[in-house]
């Protein structure tokens, strides 16, 4: 099993902002609907810190994996697992480690991160705009190609936008 994952982030009553994380799984990369769908909501969450993003979506990632019924074989984030070759971990790699470098993780960025020559350009159906793809766990030139198969004629494929916006309407 495969999984897309996504968070978005809400006002909470308390003041402080409430996570909602969603994720699809499907079986195969060309799948054009998921096989199931699951949202969690996490009542409270860290504070926006500039350069420490995975410390609000690790959680409400990890509390979402806890909810399904087997563990994934690869999951598929929105962002970034690398920032640059220099080393500097994006929430992929923060994931990965937490899932004790077992899982591998695809990262599927839409905005460049300053010049990452880690991440692998992706251009699909006739966008000229392309998506910034890294990975951890298989060779990132694989999961380029893995994710150039997915199903949908547009930039975005069609899990990953469906993933989107589980998460902002959860």
């Amino acid at each position: 099993m495969l999984a897309c994952i996504d968070v978005d982030y809400r006002p909470h009553p308390s003041g402080r902002e409430q996570g909602v994380a969603a994720c699809v799984e499907f079986e195969h990369w060309t799948d054009p609907r998921p096989f199931a769908e699951h949202v969690v909501i996490v009542p409270e969450v860290a504070p926006y810190v500039s350069g420490q993003f995975y410390t609000r979506e690790l959680p409400c990632t990890l509390a979402l994996l806890a909810e399904l019924a087997l563990p994934p074989e690869l999951i598929v984030i929105d962002g970034y697992v690398q920032l640059d070759d220099q080393g500097r971990d994006g929430f992929g790699m923060h994931l990965w480690r937490a899932l004790d470098e077992r899982t591998p993780i695809v990262g599927v960025a839409k905005h460049p991160f300053h010049a990452n020559p880690a991440a692998l350009e992706l251009l699909r159906g006739t966008s000229r705009q392309p998506l910034f793809v890294t990975a951890i766990g298989i060779d990132v030139g694989e999961a380029l190609e893995r994710v150039r198969s997915m199903h949908g004629e547009y930039r975005l494929p069609t899990l990953l936008k469906r993933v989107d916006r589980l998460c902002r309407e959860g």
